[in-house]
């Protein structure tokens, strides 16, 4: 089958088809979290992983990120030992798991992003009290204007915040990593949102955890 014709920046696969085949293991990931899973294979070690991105701007879209999770299955399968799919449910309302159990690949469990990086417990006991929280993830900090302000019309329709976001209260950045400018930037993101800021440390949380059993 045809591979997907993505741009290069959203396809990483370290080394050659040499490379592929018994013992290596593919991830197909959201876009999003390439930065966050490349750290993760240069912190630990593990050299037997390789990560083939869809784009980021598919969760524009949720409808579309079935499809093309299972477009990417297809194409890669006969190159590799296993997949490991690096979406939660991400908005498709039970429709990714479903057809990752129909191909017989495993995902990232959780219902988005926030919840694995916080860890899926943790934030599930979180959500009676977060309900008015707005999350942003260093990715979403570093592409705010991309993925919240352009989308919502905010850049053209100013008026429109308290619309939509005056049932909020605040805007909770989970960090990933530890930078200055990336907290100051998310204050500011707050700022022009009309929302208190709270910073929230969680690393990788159950990502880092759902990789290293991969072995």
């Amino acid at each position: 089958m045809e591979r997907p014709n993505l741009a290069a920046e959203e396809v990483i696969v370290p080394g050659g088809a040499e490379d592929q085949g018994e013992g290596r293991i593919l991830l197909i990931a959201c876009g999003a979290l390439a930065r966050e899973i490349l750290d993760l294979k240069r912190a630990n070690g593990w050299t037997h992983l390789d990560l083939q991105c869809l784009p980021a701007n598919l969760h524009l879209w949720p409808d579309k990120i079935t499809a093309a999770v299972e477009a990417a299955v297809l194409a890669w399968q006969d190159s590799y030992s296993r997949i490991f799919v690096v979406y939660a449910d991400c908005g498709t309302g039970g429709l990714l798991a479903a057809r990752c159990a129909e191909l017989g690949v495993e995902m990232v469990a959780g219902p988005h992003c926030y919840s694995f990086f916080e860890g899926n417990e943790s934030f599930a006991a979180r959500s009676e009290e977060e309900f008015t929280a707005f999350y942003l993830t260093d990715f979403l900090v570093r592409q705010f204007e991309a993925f919240v302000w352009k989308p919502m019309g905010l850049d053209r329709h100013p008026e429109l915040r308290d619309m939509i976001f005056g049932n909020y209260e605040k805007l909770v950045y989970q960090a990933q990593t530890d930078d200055p400018a990336l907290d100051a930037k998310a204050q500011d993101c707050a700022a022009r949102l009309g929302l208190v800021y709270e910073r929230r440390f969680t690393g990788y949380g159950d990502l880092a955890a759902a990789l290293a059993r991969l072995g």
